[in-house]
């Protein structure tokens, strides 16, 4: 037998790559797997992928189908995680994919969710400095926002190691559509989606104040933009030099020294810039930087797939960690190609 491990919102996106990963991984046994409007619902015929599912429906989300997990994951919308939370039991370990938990700043919070703070738990992002530590040690973790993987991972080693200025920092990225959720929307209509790129929630996005928290940011101006692909983030991230004639070379040895023992984080051979689709399915993300010659500021591009490392292989990730297994555990490293 063993760890026991439930899922609520199990019906989403972000869910359906959730329980992909927990029927594959290793160490875990199936708990619960509820839904809100698809309680009752073939898995299957929600998620046809999952074969290995057939005869399991969903489940009806309620604290009392959680009480017998060893670990619980909420892949729940925004502002739904937290009325659950806190009906757990104390014993159940618990890891958040929604936004409840991660900020620690109540007036950000508020600012761009609406709504009462939850309290921010133990920050998922394995890769910062310490984190991986504090994440074996808790019970409750947030995992991270799929643009605030992207984003952060390629600034926070160039201001740590005073290369780059934490103001004037400008984020543009890409995103599949995965990352607006299942809710049917009009724009998301592959009709409106396909043969077109369009920037949406420009300076507004609710992803701002958690980039600056994790990655030392101190402004940002953050671009998303809707891609026409199903799943994956290419993020560019640009930020002024600490100092003239800084060189490529060391802003890519940087990053290389900040994930030199991480194992889901590449930098690409020089030259190399990432594709989102070297990711597809893997926990893995790609980093390439450069310094403009023109403009005189350091560009560091970062490729993930915003289901895997943005959202439900980080949050796997981060239940090994509690957990005690190696991190890598049940996650995929290399992509599928072509």
């Amino acid at each position: 037998m063993g760890t026991r491990v439930a899922v609520a919102g199990a019906s989403g996106y972000a869910g359906g790559e959730l329980l992909r990963l927990l029927v594959g991984h290793p160490e875990f046994e199936l708990g619960p797997l509820t839904a809100h409007s698809q309680a009752g619902a073939p898995i299957i015929s929600v998620h046809p992928h999952l074969i290995s599912l057939a005869g399991r429906d969903f489940d009806r989300a309620t604290p009392e189908a959680f009480a017998d997990a060893d670990l619980v994951f909420l892949a729940l919308p925004h502002g739904e995680s937290a009325a659950i939370a806190r009906k757990l039991p104390a014993h159940v370990k618990v890891v958040d994919l929604g936004a409840d938990h991660r900020l620690t700043d109540a007036a950000a919070w508020s600012a761009y969710y609406g709504g009462e703070h939850a309290g921010a738990w133990t920050y998922g992002l394995p890769e910062l400095p310490g984190q991986r530590a504090a994440i074996a040690a808790s019970d409750r973790v947030a995992a991270t926002g799929c643009y605030v993987v992207a984003s952060t991972l390629a600034l926070r080693p160039v201001i740590d190691a005073g290369l780059a200025e934490p103001a004037d920092v400008v984020v543009v990225a890409a995103s599949g559509t995965s990352g607006a959720g299942r809710t049917p929307k009009a724009n998301l209509l592959g009709s409106e989606v396909m043969g077109d790129v369009s920037a949406y929630k420009v300076g507004t996005h609710q992803h701002t104040p958690e980039i600056k928290q994790a990655s030392g940011a101190a402004s940002l101006s953050f671009t998303p933009v809707l891609a026409p692909l199903p799943r994956g983030i290419l993020a560019t991230v640009t930020a002024r030099p600490t100092r003239p004639g800084l060189s490529s070379d060391e802003v890519r040895q940087a990053l290389q020294a900040a994930y030199a023992d991480a194992p889901f984080v590449h930098v690409l051979p020089e030259g190399q810039w990432p594709h989102t689709a070297a990711t597809y399915g893997t926990n893995s993300a790609h980093l390439q930087a450069t310094v403009d010659k023109d403009a005189g500021r350091i560009i560091v591009v970062s490729a993930i797939d915003n289901l895997g490392k943005g959202a439900a292989g980080q949050a796997v990730q981060c239940a090994n960690l509690m957990l005690g297994l190696p991190e890598t555990t049940g996650l995929a490293i290399n992509g599928v190609a072509p």
